[in-house]
C-alpha cells in the first residue's frame, strides 16, 4: 500500500506541476482597448516568442476579433522572475459598431451585418471577462490616436474599481504621428510602456514590465 500511496502522490505532484506551471496558477491577463489598437498583434507577439505560437488571425479591418481568444501557459521568464499567464485576447471596445464601418472594406452588406452584429456580442463579452474573469489588464491604445474617449476613461475606472494590475501599452510607436506623452498625460495614474507590437520594438521592457506587475 505504501508503494501504491507514494505512487499516486507522484503522480500528483507531477501533474499539478504540468498544468499549473512553475509554482502558481496561471494568471488570466485580458489584453483590453479599443478596435484596431493592435490588440492582436500584441497577444500574437507575446505567444509567439514565448510559444511559437499565434493567438489568432490580425487585420487592419476593425473588429476581426469578436470574440475573445484564449493561451493558456505562456511561461514568461525575465530577471529572476518567472510569471506563467494565459492572454485573453477580447474584441476592441466601442459604444457602437455600425455595420457601414465594413462597407468600406469591400465587404457585401450580408458580410456586414453579420459581422457587426458578431462584434457587438463580442463587445458584450469582452465586458463579463473584465467585470468576472481576468486577474490583471493589458491596456492597448494607439499613440497616434486621441486616448481622451468615453470608452477608454470607462473601462480604465472599471478597471481601477477592481482593484486589477493594469499595464498601459502606446503601441504603434514606429508610426510618424505616435505620441506616447499624450497617453501618460491621460491616465497619469497608471505606468504607460511604448512598443510597437508590430515591429517588435521595445518588447524588453514590455516583457521586464508584465513580469514585475503580474508575477
Amino acid at each position: 500500500m505504501g508503494l501504491l500511496t507514494d505512487l499516486r502522490d507522484s503522480i500528483s505532484r507531477a501533474t499539478s506541476r504540468l498544468f499549473a506551471g512553475p509554482g502558481q496558477e496561471p494568471k488570466r491577463i485580458g489584453i483590453y482597448g479599443p478596435p484596431n489598437a493592435g490588440k492582436t498583434t500584441l497577444a500574437n507577439r507575446i505567444a509567439r516568442d514565448w510559444t511559437g505560437d499565434a493567438v489568432g488571425p490580425e487585420s487592419h479591418v476593425p473588429h476581426e476579433t469578436r470574440r475573445a481568444r484564449r493561451k493558456e501557459n505562456v511561461e514568461i521568464k525575465r530577471n529572476g522572475k518567472t510569471v506563467t499567464i494565459d492572454i485573453v485576447d477580447t474584441p476592441g471596445v466601442t459604444t457602437k459598431v455600425d455595420y457601414k464601418e465594413f462597407l468600406e472594406h469591400d465587404m457585401e452588406k450580408e458580410d456586414a451585418v453579420r459581422r457587426s452584429r458578431e462584434a457587438t456580442e463580442g463587445v458584450a463579452e469582452a465586458m463579463h471577462w473584465l467585470r468576472e474573469d481576468v486577474d490583471g489588464v493589458i491596456y492597448v491604445l494607439d499613440s497616434a490616436e486621441d486616448p481622451f474617449t468615453q470608452v477608454n476613461t470607462m473601462l480604465i475606472g472599471i478597471i481601477e474599481s477592481r482593484d486589477l494590475p493594469v499595464l498601459i501599452f502606446a503601441n504603434k510607436i514606429d508610426l510618424e504621428e505616435s505620441s506616447v506623452q499624450r497617453i501618460s498625460n491621460a491616465f497619469p495614474q497608471h505606468e504607460t510602456v511604448p512598443l510597437s507590437a508590430l515591429e517588435g520594438d521595445n518588447m524588453d521592457e514590455v516583457y521586464d514590465k508584465i513580469a514585475e506587475y503580474f508575477a
